[in-house]
């Protein structure tokens, strides 16, 4: 596989778990929400990982871990900084039934509006991103 197409499948599963992400939350199947944003922005980093590196991206669904790996690190906005670190959770968390039902006290359905607009927001500057390079 040629870099533009690794990069291009990254983003194709970044873009297609956004929209799963916006499905859940019309399903109110909040839980799923927060997952999907994780992947959303896991997959979208892991793309810029292919990008800079031409290589399989690091097996890890650590966002703090890929955001140093690509050197996004000091480039993310403290908002941006705060959504990751309010997304990293939920990829683990949401697998576990005993985090399940706090989890779901806390993904309202105004609190999932509020993650898919954020995660669009940054997804969206993770391509920015790769569009420069």
């Amino acid at each position: 596989m040629v870099k533009k197409d690794k990069i291009q499948y990254w983003i194709d599963l970044s873009d297609y778990d956004l929209e799963t992400a916006n499905a859940m939350l019309k399903s109110t199947r909040y839980l799923y929400v927060g997952f999907m944003c994780h992947q959303t922005i896991e997959k979208a980093l892991k793309g810029y990982f292919a990008s800079l590196y031409n290589d399989i991206p690091p097996f890890t669904h650590n966002l703090a871990f890929l955001i140093v790996k690509t050197g996004l690190d000091n480039e993310l906005t403290e908002d941006q900084k705060a959504l990751v670190d309010e997304l990293e959770p939920l990829n683990i968390e949401a697998r576990y039934p005993e985090y399940k039902e706090r989890l779901l006290k806390q993904l309202t359905k105004d609190k999932c509006l509020e993650l898919i607009n954020k995660t669009t927001a940054l997804q969206q500057w993770i391509k920015r991103k790769l569009s420069e390079r």
